[in-house]
């Protein structure tokens, strides 16, 4: 019974990965900041990638890429893995990764959005409803209506809601960009290029912000490494295997869903780990949003 589920399990489990990626990076970036926390995840998960290319193709470096794959594949992760990232990640504190996972949910409507402007693609009739119930189930958790007065307001900062939104963008514009570029190309490979665009772009920013100390300094700090190489080796390197071996045993529509649960995995965690308060409301709306998100794979 196991053996012909595998893609299903494998799914399941990319979406736990994906959690304690989330929770990891929260309590490492409330420590050392996120663009320390940026730069060491992307060197562990540039070097997990590069032993498990090593291993499966004998190369390192994605050097066989073509010129084409290789511009695509760089903007691809300077638009999501470096800007979207850098937004992501400054949410964390902020709003914290609960919440900014929710937010997240955004990704595959702005995807599908970007696509019809860029790619020509169509949306079906299932798409535009699963975008409708996206975004009603984050309004419904971010905002709401005091007894004593008839004006709508935030649950959450609006800064952090701003920053998850960005960072949904830039995962959604480097998935599009992903697709232009990767083509038959190794997956494994193609997500190494992404990761090496997005380490210059933060060498960059780091050295014109002058936060190399910052880096230094995160490195020294015991907690905050452990929690970034936790969620490197679960994010980047575990997460990317097992969404692969889940769209290689199962369809794209039943591992992509799947994999969306993040919303919902992740409140238990945010409640005993961070001691969060969420409410009833809340998880209706993140079951809706995650409901939303699966009717664009069917």
């Amino acid at each position: 019974m196991i053996s012909s589920h595998y893609g299903e399990f494998a799914a399941l489990l990319t979406a736990l990965f994906w959690t304690i990626t989330a929770l990891a990076f929260e309590k490492a970036t409330k420590t050392v900041g996120s663009i320390a926390v940026n730069i060491i995840r992307l060197v562990l998960g540039f070097l997990f990638l590069g032993l498990l290319t090593y291993v499966q193709r004998g190369m390192f470096l994605p050097l066989d890429a073509t010129q084409y794959a290789w511009f695509w594949l760089m903007l691809s992760g300077f638009v999501g893995l470096m800007i979207g990232d850098l937004f992501l990640f400054a949410s964390y504190p902020i709003i914290g990764a609960r919440i900014a996972m929710l937010m997240m949910t955004l990704a595959p409507p702005l995807a599908a959005i970007l696509g019809l402007l860029i790619l020509d693609e169509k949306m079906s009739s299932n798409s535009i409803i699963g975008m409708l119930l996206v975004m009603a189930g984050i309004a419904m958790v971010i905002w709401s209506r005091p007894e004593s007065n008839k004006k709508m307001k935030l649950n959450f900062p609006i800064k952090g809601l701003i920053f998850a939104f960005m960072g949904a963008v830039g995962q959604a514009g480097g998935l599009v960009l992903s697709k232009l570029g990767m083509q038959d190309y190794d997956p494994f490979a193609a997500t190494q290029i992404r990761i090496i665009a997005a380490m210059f772009g933060f060498i960059i920013l780091i050295s014109i912000m002058g936060r190399w100390k910052n880096v230094l300094n995160a490195l020294k700090n015991r907690n905050a490494i452990t929690n970034i190489s936790i969620g490197s080796f679960f994010g980047p390197f575990l997460g990317v295997s097992f969404s692969l071996v889940a769209i290689k045993y199962t369809s794209t529509g039943i591992a992509s869903t799947l994999m969306s649960i993040v919303p919902v995995l992740i409140i238990l965690p945010s409640v005993v780990i961070f001691k969060q308060k969420v409410s009833i409301k809340e998880i209706i709306g993140a079951v809706i949003s995650v409901i939303g998100v699966s009717l664009f794979f069917i």
